[in-house]
């Protein structure tokens, strides 16, 4: 088992601080997700764990070994790519067995560690066919199947389903993390999906401009986060004046859309507020609707679909919201 140890990490492109002094801690056994918009640093401070991006500063360890000044292929990694980087001219077999053999494995034990990684990713007999004859998911599993079959101490991810369709993205990422539960392998697992981040993560970095915004479970960063970018980031969230909710004081509060309820709905202790309905969207199992407020403020509300009930633009209507899922900002 492996955790990973990142102190002052850094690295400059240009003028660009693309990683700036990061300092993280990754569990033996953990999946974590370094999350954020494009151009966060979130894939260079990966290519840095990787050995493929330089540290300008800083250091890397695995456990109690520094790794950050070791070439790329003795860092003991296994990496999945974006682009599945599937070779065309080898079978899937061969694909697979392409670290093995520059590490110059037996051909009996290549064999073996082939035919056990193709199981492991659910493509066992699939060893003889070519990549064009593969869909995009089973590509990506060759990909997982070639990270795997070296055994390695650390497993990463640079955004390995965003060439998938959103079906087989939410297939392919409870996969992966079944995966990766089963060999109990430290994964650090890079998207800019903050969904597909919560689904399959123990922890989350999210990153901004080089930095870590805020590091923490799924669940605490989406219920409380620390920054206006982290409420915002972390899915739909309401950002209003503590003032357009009835509150005293000052300052920025984020209200999650379900924290919001019509009043027939709410328990009687929750503060109310009038409105008019603006706009309205139905889909499927939710409905989503905004508010405008009296002070034209406007509130995102997500509710349940319920048949019976028909909202439309100019409504009046009552809201409710749970007091306890309010978060003042800084």
């Amino acid at each position: 088992m492996t955790g990973i140890v990142i102190a002052g990490a850094t690295r400059s492109f240009g003028t660009v601080r693309a990683v700036d002094g990061v300092n993280l801690t990754v569990g033996d056994s953990e999946f974590f997700t370094l999350l954020g918009p494009s151009g966060c640093g979130k894939t260079t401070l990966l290519r840095m764990i990787a050995g493929f991006c330089e540290l300008d500063a800083g250091e890397i360890r695995f456990g109690d070994k520094r790794i950050d000044r070791l070439p790329a292929h003795t860092r003991n990694i296994g990496m999945v790519f974006q682009n599945y980087a599937v070779f065309p001219n080898l079978t899937v077999a061969g694909n697979v067995a392409y670290g093995l053999k520059a590490r110059r494995v037996t051909a009996a034990d290549v064999a073996r560690r082939v035919d056990e990684a193709l199981a492991l990713v659910q493509l066992a007999g699939y060893g003889e066919r070519w990549p064009h004859q593969l869909s995009g998911g089973q590509l990506q599993r060759v990909a997982i199947a070639r990270a795997l079959v070296i055994r390695p101490q650390v497993l990463l991810f640079d955004e390995p389903l965003s060439n998938l369709d959103a079906r087989l993205r939410v297939s392919m990422r409870g996969e992966i993390r079944e995966l990766q539960k089963s060999l109990g392998i430290t994964a650090i697992y890079v998207t800019h999906d903050q969904e597909e981040a919560m689904s399959v993560s123990d922890r989350i970095a999210l990153m901004q401009s080089g930095r870590l915004e805020q590091v923490g479970a799924p669940a605490e960063i989406y219920r409380n986060p620390t920054s206006r970018f982290a409420a915002e980031f972390m899915g739909t969230t309401n950002l209003v004046e503590a003032r357009a909710l009835g509150r005293g004081g000052a300052g920025m509060i984020s209200l999650r859309p379900e924290a919001l309820r019509l009043d027939a709905d709410a328990p009687a202790g929750w503060p109310r507020l009038g409105g008019s309905v603006a706009h309205v969207e139905v889909l499927g199992p939710i409905t989503r609707f905004d508010v405008r407020l009296g002070d034209g403020s406007l509130l995102k509300v997500a509710a349940l679909d319920e048949p019976h009930r028909t909202l439309t633009p100019g409504t009046s209507v009552t809201l409710a919201y749970d007091p306890a899922r309010i978060t003042v900002l800084p």
